[in-house]
């Protein structure tokens, strides 16, 4: 993907994958609401994340103008809005797919903080080798998946993994994520 700048066409065939998987599984049963894509619990969790989602605007703004990097470019309004697609998609792998088959391979009787912990860890990981960004996954994750747990609402806290990562990528991180999809193009 990194070789080629192919970035968009990885993201844009992930998704498509995931979405053919989502409607094939939902032809059989009513395995969205278990998953967690449902209006109910939508209010509430964005509530909740609302403070982690202005915190981490603010602080990676913050952090941009102290080193001379705080801009504006239209490039973050698109991203603002296609970042929240991608985070639902990292959000159903990680919460709706693992941390469901994880409660079950456990046969339902592991705790509830060791899928937290296992969740957690394995959403750092997959954001390696950037260190900051593996220890900022791990404890973002913690507090997706604590409130994936009491609401069960996907889309609220894939539109927050969107908000908040197009803001550290974009002024922490100093990627253009808008360059990046449409190098090769």
């Amino acid at each position: 993907m990194d070789w080629l700048q192919w970035r968009g066409v990885f993201i844009a065939g992930v998704g498509l994958f995931w979405l053919g998987y989502i409607v094939l599984q939902t032809k059989t049963t009513n395995q969205l609401q278990i998953w967690g894509f449902k209006a109910s619990g939508f209010k509430q969790t964005m509530l909740f994340l609302a403070p982690f989602v202005l915190i981490s605007m603010m602080v990676s703004m913050v952090y941009a103008n102290f080193h001379n990097k705080l801009f504006f470019t239209w490039h973050l309004l698109p991203i603002l809005f296609l970042y929240p697609l991608w985070g639902i998609i990292q959000q159903f792998l990680m919460l709706g797919i693992i941390s469901q088959n994880v409660h079950t391979l456990f046969n339902k009787r592991v705790n509830r903080y060791v899928i937290i912990l296992i969740v957690s860890a394995l959403f750092s990981i997959i954001h390696y080798p950037n260190y900051f960004l593996m220890i900022f996954s791990f404890f973002l994750e913690i507090v997706f998946i604590t409130v994936y747990f009491t609401w069960k609402n996907l889309w609220a806290i894939g539109i927050a993994h969107g908000w908040i990562a197009t803001f550290i990528l974009f002024y922490i991180l100093e990627r253009n994520l808008w360059l990046e999809l449409f190098a090769g193009y």
